[in-house]
């Protein structure tokens, strides 16, 4: 099964194509690059690096969020266009659980961390057993460092952080030691999204380009400052 997998939910952005599990291409960008010009000529890279066509994929599949707001539509929107008229599935997986996957070959607490603004992180807990099982603890949620710290100070496990809220979060750390992770895992990588795709069509997941939409978790600053706008006149 050949899947195409799309990241651009934050500072990185990243293409992976995959025969299976097998990994065919990876290409990444770490720079800040605007999202909108560059994802599509890295997914024409990839197909061509591959002499592969888009219409030989099986399976499209994109972090659908929590992230950057203008990055996950940027990536959703992609994905639903290449996949638009195929007839094929178009899996959206959480970015929280995507970078959790990086750190599969380890033991311990996987915890991402994406640099939420406003003092707070998206966040998630998953256990990594047997260094290739990923299991939920907690849910994708933005949450304080504070918060994150009492959370993680009840786990009797190591704890290892990924995603671009890493350097924040640990410098955010008063009381909790949390293990080092290689820089290459740390960033989003297509091909985490693309293992987590494949999970759940496995598991039976079949959503359409038409079915695909974006997670943000809570509202952009626009619609939160329309909101307190709104809420003053009422007042």
């Amino acid at each position: 099964m050949l899947i195409l997998a799309l990241d651009s939910t934050a500072i990185a952005a990243s293409v992976a194509l995959c025969d299976g599990e097998k990994l065919l291409a990876n290409y990444t960008i770490n720079l800040g690059n605007t999202h909108s010009e560059t994802l599509l000529p890295m997914v024409e890279a990839v197909m061509k690096a591959a002499h592969i066509r888009v219409a030989d994929i099986d399976l499209f599949a994109v972090s659908e969020g929590p992230g950057s707001f203008t990055g996950v539509r940027i990536g959703a929107a992609t994905a639903k266009g290449l996949a638009f008229g195929k007839y094929k599935p178009c899996i959206g997986v959480s970015t929280l659980e995507a970078l959790a996957y990086n750190l599969i070959g380890f033991e311990g607490i996987a915890c991402p961390v994406m640099n939420a603004r406003r003092s707070q992180v998206y966040t998630a807990l998953f256990e990594v057993s047997g260094g290739k099982t990923l299991t939920r603890l907690a849910p994708d949620r933005a949450i304080s460092i504070a918060e994150l710290e009492d959370e993680l100070l009840t786990q009797n496990a190591p704890i290892y952080l990924s995603g671009d809220g890493y350097d924040i979060t640990r410098e955010g750390f008063t009381r909790l030691a949390v293990k080092d992770t290689p820089a290459i895992l740390i960033p989003q990588n297509a091909y985490s999204v693309a293992m987590c795709a494949l999970k759940k069509y496995n598991e039976g997941v079949r959503t359409t380009d038409v079915e695909l939409a974006p997670v943000y978790l809570r509202l952009s600053q626009a619609e939160r400052e329309r909101a307190e706008k709104q809420k003053s006149l009422e007042i």
